[in-house]
């Protein structure tokens, strides 16, 4: 092991420390449902478990919706798994069990549809986890990874814990204690889903950038007015924000 083999293990361990303490430190004011599961996908990658990945929450009538991703290309293949129902994330909440995949293209009698949309997307295998609370399965989260071969035990151990943690970081919240306030919660982070989206659209059509960069700027104005990303959305859906005024602060 070279001299900075150590250095680079305590740095690992100590992102990983922080991550779980951001997941678990949700009670702040104008606390965020969807900035917070985008938070998560974004650190699973930061720490180098996966290439994306993308987090699917089920709805009132135990459909997989479309939450979080940590990029746009995972976010298109995660709204195609929830239009085909099919792949890891749907069997995943289907079983309650975790699903890994080697090689994605030995499942393409299991996939048809999802397969292809992944190879073609970048992506070699996959491994997914469900969002659970007391053995009730909420979501799944796809762990999507540009090399053959799923995560080791211990890599698989860490993911599952941050997802724990997410759920239990939401109930903290909330300070829930019944399924069916959990899934009020839920439902709004789906609601503030359709916004954001629908704001995306409008701030590409209007500054002429890609979606990628439309969100990052509703992002970016949200933190620096600390505001709610889905509160900024909504105004923007409604008219009474533009893309020159997110530029304006700048």
């Amino acid at each position: 092991m070279t001299a900075s083999g150590p250095r680079l293990i305590e740095h690992r361990e100590q992102r990983l420390v922080a991550t779980f303490v951001e997941l678990a430190d949700t009670l702040i004011a104008d606390f965020d449902v969807v900035e917070f599961l985008a938070g998560l996908t974004e650190r699973v990658v930061d720490l180098g478990l996966s290439s994306q990945a993308g987090i699917l929450l089920a709805d009132e009538t135990d459909s997989l919706r479309f939450v979080a991703a940590s990029d746009e290309r995972t976010q298109v293949l995660e709204l195609f798994q929830v239009q085909s129902r099919e792949g890891p994330c749907q069997d995943c909440f289907r079983n309650g069990t975790p699903v890994a995949v080697a090689q994605l293209e030995d499942e393409r009698e299991r996939w048809p549809l999802f397969v292809p949309k992944a190879l073609a997307t970048g992506f070699a295998s996959v491994d997914a986890f469900p969002l659970r609370l007391r053995g009730t399965v909420l979501g799944a989260m796809n762990l999507f990874h540009s090399d053959a071969g799923s995560l080791d035990p211990d890599g698989r151990a860490v993911v599952q814990a941050m997802a724990d943690v997410a759920i239990i970081g939401l109930l903290q919240q909330r300070e829930l204690d019944r399924a069916h306030e959990v899934e009020g919660q839920l439902q709004y982070a789906l609601h503030s889903r359709v916004a954001i989206e629908q704001s995306k659209g409008i701030i590409f059509q209007q500054a002429s950038v890609s979606m990628a960069d439309a969100f990052e700027m509703i992002r970016s104005y949200a933190r620096d007015n600390n505001a709610k990303l889905s509160d900024v959305a909504r105004r923007i859906v409604e008219g009474s924000l533009d893309a020159q005024a997110l530029t304006a602060r700048r």
